[in-house]
C-alpha cells in the first residue's frame, strides 16, 4: 500500500511538471505564431486550464516533500508530546477542510458534466475536462494528509516533517 501511496504522489508531481511543460509550449506557439502572422486559438485558455491542473496536481507532491511553507517559529519550541498534539490537530482540521473542498470540487465537475457547461473561448472545451486534475489534486491532497494524520496518532514523524528538519539544519 505505501509503495501505491508513493506513486500516486510521484504521478501528481509529473502531472503537474508536465502541465508547466505545456504552458511553455502554448506560450511559445503563440509568440511564434504571432511572428509569422496567424494566431494559435484559445491558448490562453488552455494556458490557463494547464496553470490550474498543475497547482493542484502539486499540492500533494509538495506537501509529502515538505515544500508548503509552514511557520516553524512557534512549532520549533514545543517539547516532542505537544507538538505531536498540536500536528495531530491541524492535520485533522485540514482532512475536515479537504472533505468539504473535494465534495465541492468533485460536485463541481459533476454539476459541469450533466449540465454540459463549456467554455466561452474561441474553442468551445466541455468545463469538466479542465476541472477534472482540479478535483484529483484535491482528493490527492486529502489523501496525503490523511496518511500524515494516521502517522501522527500512531506516533510516527510524518515525511514532510522530516523534509522540514533537514532544512533547519541546513540553515544553521
Amino acid at each position: 500500500m505505501s509503495l501505491l501511496k508513493e506513486k500516486m504522489y510521484q504521478a501528481s508531481g509529473i502531472l503537474a511538471g508536465l502541465c508547466i511543460v505545456i504552458i511553455t509550449l502554448l506560450l511559445l506557439a503563440q509568440i511564434v505564431g504571432r511572428m509569422a502572422g496567424f494566431i494559435v486559438p484559445s491558448a490562453e485558455d488552455f494556458a490557463g486550464y494547464a496553470l490550474a491542473a498543475s497547482t493542484f496536481l502539486g499540492l500533494a507532491y509538495t506537501f509529502r516533500e515538505g515544500g508548503h511553507i509552514r511557520v516553524t517559529l512557534v512549532i520549533e519550541r514545543f517539547s516532542p508530546f505537544p507538538r505531536k498534539i498540536q500536528e495531530a490537530v491541524i492535520l485533522l482540521l485540514s482532512f475536515a477542510l479537504l472533505c468539504y473542498l473535494s465534495y465541492a470540487c468533485s460536485y463541481m465537475v459533476y454539476e459541469s458534466y450533466i449540465y454540459e457547461e463549456v467554455s466561452y473561448g474561441y474553442v468551445p472545451v466541455p468545463l469538466w475536462i479542465p476541472q477534472v486534475p482540479v478535483a484529483v489534486g484535491v482528493i490527492a491532497l486529502n489523501l496525503a494528509i490523511l496518511d500524515a494524520l494516521m502517522m501522527v496518532l500512531k506516533g510516527k514523524q510524518p515525511t514532510y516533517s522530516e523534509q522540514e528538519d533537514a532544512l533547519s539544519l541546513e540553515e544553521i
